[in-house]
């Protein structure tokens, strides 16, 4: 049987959305308008499957025939003639939900793979003796041959998303290493290239150098259009002695059926900004233009306070192994007026907030340029997870220009992180009832706080193509050094391609640090109703949970290539060892023995500490962080945060050995079951589904009922038309002209 840590276990955690109130509020209009987005979504969600690895969309196309023959109840009928146990049949039902629920074969959250937990041999039987493979045996048969043994494969290389030997990607062909993804880096910011929308191919030409192809996602192939702003790119180039061949149509017919629906939302827009801004991402999904997109993004944060609100395209780019790449993902949901009217007095208060903040107002930027921030219901989120918060867009010139809009996902808030006592983990027993009933609370102040003033604070110094500084080189000093600005963004650059492997992680240790850092705020505590001893409770375990969050993300470290998958979890324990370095007992990790006999910890945190050894170590670091990032220090920017990072077994806390721990009391994460809405006439209906395993099934199962076999042969066509960049490194093609 697999290691525990690369299997879901039978018993996993599975809830569903609610949504039913927020829908039912809507008019036919709004639904009309929030049903083809949420269509537009799901058709875009698949183009996950073909970011993940090159078996994925195999394994999706073969579980969707599966199920699409015979519904979980008929199958495990089937099952259990083939020989296989309730419990090997629960197992495939739970890996199935993970695939869907992730749109793919590696954990959303911590980028490690999953695989059946029972036998191969088993699951052949069962996939041979199902409905599917009786009437369609040459289909379903071939499907098996071509994902089974990757279905199960646990080669080093397969166990993580990761680039070159230390993972799998198809960001990038299997030959590329971190120098290739670097000297592409610099190549598309010499042509103002954003690499959101890309992947890139490595080859080799005719005398045997290195060529790539930057492959941008589209509707259009090889046609022009001489009115667009991608025409003109689309040719060869070199580069530092290497040929760059830009192309595009990447995942074309996926994107064909979300611009479809995203037309037909046009018809119901409630005013004239999302009328433009569908444009916008039509004209971006059609002609590979992240520019198109970001002129869509722009009309998005104009139109404020939407009652359905949206967003699609290529977004975070946390998975892609160099950190520049966005992942597919949109998202449908409806405005929970009552929770946003706290979020509301928030955002008022924000400007006073921030100056609160530990760094000098000329990191901080010129205006502060008020943002939508409201509580959603989630009716549809496509894509491999679901976060509980959102800060967007993810564009540097945007955000500094133009803002940002936050939410928090009420709905996703109050299933995916409640907690039952006896599954918590390294608590001490007199802190576990304080937690619980206050983690809820603290969440939403910590959400707030790190979604609106952590990603929505802090200043890039740029110079412009012209030259242009936008701080005063004379004037504006380095706090951490006493000298002037050394160092800054040129024109091109931004956040994400110049601290590229760290951006990430290192961006939301910096959004999160602001959470605990403001959270002790008497105006924060008192927007969100709270004073008194509760406000002091929420304090505490708001910290404790971070502490906590902190120890837990030991299990997404890989100490075999001492990287980290998993930017959260990372930023988590970064600010763990900042607690822990602030000394004083304000923080200790204690290993125990557990009630079983096996190995366990405690985290502990002296509550009377916080505000007096807890804050000014906290308020020295988020400075530097944020000094850093303004003045685009990468060098000083990795030492730092990579120090922090860093897991070893040095005294006291030991922290390799307590990894195993962590490994051997995980709880695994939980799946969500999403709705759907379909058209019945001119109505719009809600289908809602169980929150189980089979629920999740039958909801995807139910998701694309008029052209599902068809969006498999597209996904299994495209899988196969690039499967040679994986199984053969050494031999490549050129890129295709």
């Amino acid at each position: 049987m697999a290691d525990p840590q690369y299997i879901l276990p039978n018993d996993i955690g599975v809830a569903s959305l609610d949504c039913r109130e927020a829908f039912g509020l809507l008019s036919p209009t709004e639904r009309l308008y929030a049903h083809h987005l949420s269509r537009a979504a799901w058709y875009g969600g698949l183009v996950v499957l073909l970011q993940t690895s090159p078996e994925a969309p195999h394994i999706y196309a073969l579980l969707s025939r599966l199920f699409r023959a015979q519904d979980p109840e008929q199958l495990k009928e089937c099952a259990l003639k083939e020989g296989l146990t309730e419990d090997e049949y629960q197992a495939f039902l739970v890996y199935t939900a993970g695939i869907y629920a992730n749109m793919g074969n590696y954990k959303s959250f911590g980028d490690t793979k999953f695989v059946p937990n029972l036998p191969k041999e088993k699951l052949e039987r069962l996939v041979l003796g199902s409905r599917a493979a009786q009437e369609h045996p040459e289909e379903v048969g071939g499907l098996w041959q071509v994902c089974g043994d990757l279905m199960f494969s646990l080669e080093p290389q397969q166990r993580h998303l990761g680039l070159g030997n230390e993972g799998t990607t198809t960001y990038f062909s299997e030959n590329c290493t971190l120098e290739d993804a670097k000297l592409a880096q610099s190549f598309l910011d010499s042509q103002n290239l954003s690499a959101y929308n890309t992947r890139l191919f490595k080859g080799v030409d005719a005398d045997g150098k290195p060529c790539f192809e930057v492959r941008l996602a589209s509707i259009l192939r090889e046609e022009t259009t001489p009115d667009s702003d991608m025409t003109p790119k689309l040719k060869s180039y070199e580069f530092e002695g290497c040929q760059f061949q830009v192309t595009r149509g990447d995942y074309s017919p996926l994107l064909q059926k979300v611009v479809q629906h995203l037309e037909k939302a046009k018809a119901y827009a409630a005013n004239g900004l999302q009328e433009h801004m569908l444009s916008q991402y039509i004209e971006s999904f059609t002609q590979g233009s992240i520019d198109a997109h970001k002129k869509g993004s722009r009309y998005w944060i104009q139109d404020k306070g939407p009652i359905v609100e949206s967003y699609i395209g290529f977004i975070e780019s946390y998975r892609d192994p160099f950190g520049s790449r966005g992942e597919f993902e949109g998202f449908v949901a409806v405005v929970n007026k009552s929770m946003s009217a706290k979020f509301e007095r928030l955002v008022e208060s924000a400007e006073q907030l921030l100056k609160e903040l530990p760094w000098p107002p000329a990191f901080e930027k010129d205006k502060f340029l008020t943002p939508d921030f409201t509580s959603l219901d989630v009716l549809t989120f496509a894509g491999s997870g679901i976060p509980a918060g959102i800060n967007i867009p993810n564009y540097d010139d945007l955000r500094q220009k133009d803002g940002f809009k936050n939410v928090s996902l009420g709905n996703v808030l109050a299933v995916a992180y409640a907690t039952q006592r006896e599954k918590l983990t390294f608590l001490e027993e007199e802190d576990k009832d304080l937690y619980i009933r206050w983690k809820g609370p603290s969440f939403e102040v910590q959400v707030g706080l790190h979604e609106l003033l952590g990603h929505g604070s802090g200043k890039l110094f740029v110079q412009d193509e012209k030259g242009a500084f936008n701080f005063d080189q004379n004037t504006v000093i380095n706090p951490e050094t006493g000298e002037q600005i050394r160092s800054w963004y040129r024109s091109g650059e931004t956040w994400d391609s110049k601290f590229s492997t760290i951006a990430s992680s290192y961006e939301e240790c910096r959004a999160e640090s602001v959470g605990l850092y403001l959270c002790l705020h008497p105006r924060v505590l008192e927007i969100f109703g709270l004073d008194g001893p509760e406000a002091e409770d929420v304090v505490y375990v708001n910290w404790l949970n971070m502490v906590r969050a902190g120890l837990l993300g030991l299990e997404f470290y890989t100490p075999e290539t001492s990287s980290w998958r998993q930017a959260h979890m990372q930023a988590r324990f970064v600010i763990l060892r900042v607690l822990l370095e602030a000394g004083e007992g304000l923080v200790t990790v204690v290993p125990t023995t557990g009630s079983d006999g096996r190995p366990d910890a405690r985290v502990r945190l002296d509550r009377h500490k916080i505000r007096s050894v807890g804050k000014p170590a906290l308020e020295r670091f988020l400075r530097r962080l944020q000094v850093l990032k303004s003045t685009g220090d990468v060098a000083a920017g990795r030492a730092l945060y990579q120090g922090y990072s860093a897991v070893t077994d040095a005294a006291p806390e030991n922290f390799l050995a307590l990894r195993e721990t962590v490994l051997l009391r995980k709880e695994a994460r939980k799946l969500i079951v999403q709705p759907n809405t379909c058209l019945e006439g001119s109505q719009v209906q809600l289908l809602e589904y169980d929150a189980s395993a089979a629920g999740l099934i039958r909801s995807f199962s139910e998701r694309f009922p008029e052209d599902g076999p068809l969006l498999e042969d597209v996904l299994t066509g495209l899988a196969k038309a690039d499967a040679h960049f994986w199984r053969n490194p050494t031999v490549v093609a050129a890129p295709r002209a």
